[in-house]
């Protein structure tokens, strides 16, 4: 069997569909390119999934950190840096990204400089200790989320110029769904293969290779993908379009109230390192405690996105209300844990259910914040919403997380209290909010 007829069987596998070949707004060289595109694009965003997990920033990274001795109040930094790294230099870059006619490169050239940021922080995780570690990995993931941008503006122009309309969400669910399969394996073989000793800075320098590893294959993969010049114009500069826009949080009382609420809701994000965090202290950097966080993150994306996703078809604003409000009791549950019976801390699975309830309410925040944005407005008047609104955050991320800085002062269970407070406060007022 050829490779062309290979991929074309296994293209219309993954589809089911009668009119798989059936191309919509793409044009008709690229239409032939297709099957093929469409499993390199599966394959390439498997691996940085699986990347991601190894090397997630709420799970992995806080316990490399705790395992170097770094620095506690720099734990508050490790989301908001991956997050609002990966987000500013979309708007920045964008204009440029697309006056370009082949766009694949940008994205080989952002997983390549991933992949070398990771193994750089796995050598920082066998040869240094302390501040010194600590502000290494900052330094590193700063880089690192930059370095995903230029993915992130890239991925949405190849999709669009190689898969047709009506496939696209197929692409990325696949590859989710196979990378949280694997995700669980793997978060299984450390609870099964090394339940017992610590995991060293050497022992996470091991895991971040193997992570940067994925992403050079990532590129590798990702650079097969057969893609044709396309539109060079209407290229513009996003932050400056935002900035230009700003005054509709001045003038938009609807829109202002949801900036301020997903400001409120990020408290989701934010806490989770801290239960990592939380439970290592308690169990000694137990290899099998990283696997148990490891499986909470991958089950709780497969469990609970399509519940949550038509859940939003009926209500986003709800299902923003419902989970924020679930992220808020788990991490009061797990305040109360560590102020008033602090001997549960020592129960193995306890904190990783508490993560896995947490999860899935992130989860939630997420598919009901996105989903809200879209049904808001229409057109142009959409485009400014999520400018603006991802602008906004950006920075809103990045002063929070100077949270990290109260480790100094109060325990890291009431961080997370004060966090779910404010999860709360987002809580009473998204009920404010229009149901859209």
């Amino acid at each position: 069997m050829s490779k062309g007829t290979l991929s074309q069987d296994l293209y219309a596998k993954l589809l089911n569909e009668e009119d798989a070949r059936a191309c919509k707004a793409i044009d008709e060289d690229a239409c032939k390119e297709v099957p093929g595109n469409f499993l390199w694009l599966v394959l390439s965003q498997f691996l940085t999934k699986l990347g991601d997990a190894l090397g997630n920033p709420k799970v992995v990274l806080p316990a490399v950190m705790e395992a170097v001795s770094a620095p506690l109040y720099l734990l508050g930094f490790l989301v908001p840096i991956r997050e609002s790294g990966s987000m500013m230099p979309q708007l920045l870059i964008a204009g440029f990204v697309r006056r370009l006619p082949i766009r694949k490169h940008v994205w080989v050239v952002g997983s390549l400089l991933q992949a070398l940021c990771m193994m750089l922080i796995a050598l920082v995780a066998w040869q240094l200790e302390g501040a010194a570690a600590g502000w290494s990995i900052i330094g590193l993931l700063v880089l690192f989320s930059l370095s995903r941008g230029l993915c992130s503006v890239a991925a949405k122009d190849v999709l669009g110029k190689t898969i047709p309309k009506t496939q696209r969400g197929r692409v990325n669910g696949w590859s989710a769904s196979v990378a949280g399969l694997v995700t669980l394996l793997a978060g299984a073989w450390f609870v099964l293969a090394n339940g017992e000793g610590d995991m060293s800075g050497a022992s996470f320098g091991v895991l971040l290779s193997l992570a940067g590893l994925l992403w050079i294959l990532a590129a590798l993969t990702y650079a097969q993908i057969r893609e044709f010049p396309g539109e060079t114009d209407g290229g513009v500069n996003g932050i400056t379009e935002a900035f230009k826009r700003l005054d509709i949080l001045r003038t938009d009382s609807a829109f202002r109230l949801f900036v301020i609420t997903r400001s409120l809701f990020l408290c989701s994000a934010l806490s989770a390192p801290y239960y990592v965090v939380l439970a290592q202290r308690a169990q000694d950097n137990s290899p099998a405690l990283l696997g148990l966080f490891i499986i909470a993150s991958g089950a709780a994306g497969l469990i609970s996105g399509p519940f949550w996703g038509r859940f939003a078809d009926l209500s986003s604003r709800s299902v923003m209300t419902l989970a924020a409000l679930m992220s808020s009791l788990a991490g009061i549950i797990v305040w109360a844990i560590a102020t008033w019976f602090p001997q549960w801390l020592d129960i193995f699975w306890l904190i990783p259910l508490c993560y896995f309830a947490l999860s899935i309410a992130h989860q939630g925040v997420r598919v009901g914040r996105k989903t809200f944005v879209v049904d808001m407005a229409e057109g142009n008047r959409r485009t400014d919403y999520v400018a603006v609104s991802n602008t906004v955050i950006g920075i809103v991320l990045l002063i929070m997380g100077f949270t990290g800085a109260l480790s100094v002062a109060v325990p890291i269970s009431t961080i997370i209290l004060i966090l779910c407070l404010m999860g709360l406060a987002g809580v009473l007022l998204s009920l404010r909010l229009p149901d859209v």
